[in-house]
């Protein structure tokens, strides 16, 4: 693999991770309370659109479960760094488990969440290059967002939250989370026109899956 998309595979990864540690912090957004991971875990999808548009769903396969073996081990670590005894004199503890410390139903919903998501937008973006025959990057972009998003966002707060929280708050977190994310992928669409084109320049490919397996579990 060449180096720039080992760097789009490690700014996806970075993304990820980061988006999942500063999502501790809620903020409100136009009345709509959000995480702030809200900031940058869009960016991963648009990249997830540049390695499926340039190098193909294959590609962004094996980049997803890297992200999500990454992201299980950040996880591991932060909860092993939790069971360890503090030093006396430090007074950070309660505030690393409240900050860092995740239940074990947020922390599957975000794992189920971030696949089913990804694997969608990915999916969606390369069945929608073949029928439109590479024409049209912004509404495949968009298009593959729509879904993907939609998805992430409802898989994720049903299973961290349905019983917890009445189901019109439900809809509401899912409505505005959904809607942020696509207008964030909507935004970015001429980085990701340039970046598309320059990649495909510089790498002398533009892969198109006719004959790809589109198993997710399949590396």
């Amino acid at each position: 693999m060449s180096w720039r998309f080992l760097s789009c595979a490690a700014l996806f990864v970075t993304c990820l991770l980061t988006a999942n540690t500063i999502a501790a912090k809620l903020i409100v957004v136009g009345g709509v309370v959000l995480t702030a991971g809200i900031v940058i875990f869009p960016i991963s999808y648009v990249i997830g659109d540049v390695l499926t548009e340039v190098w193909g769903y294959g590609a962004a396969r094996r980049v997803i479960w890297l992200g999500f073996a990454c992201n299980a081990l950040m996880v591991a670590a932060i909860w092993l760094g939790g069971q360890l005894p503090p030093a006396p004199f430090w007074k950070g503890d309660a505030a690393y488990a409240e900050i860092l410390g995740h239940t074990p139903r947020i922390v599957a919903a975000s794992f189920v969440a971030y696949l089913v998501g990804e694997f969608a937008n990915s999916f969606v973006l390369a069945k929608l290059k073949l029928a439109t025959r590479g024409r049209w990057l912004w509404l495949r972009t968009i298009g593959s967002t729509v879904v993907g998003q939609a998805l992430d966002s409802g898989v994720f707060v049903t299973l961290a939250f349905a019983g917890a929280v009445p189901a019109g708050v439900l809809v509401q977190l899912v409505g505005g989370q959904w809607v942020f994310k696509v207008l964030y992928e909507a935004a970015a669409t001429p980085l990701t026109y340039a970046a598309v084109a320059w990649l495909k320049a510089r790498e002398g490919v533009d892969a198109y899956d006719y004959d790809t397996d589109f198993n997710p579990v399949r590396l």
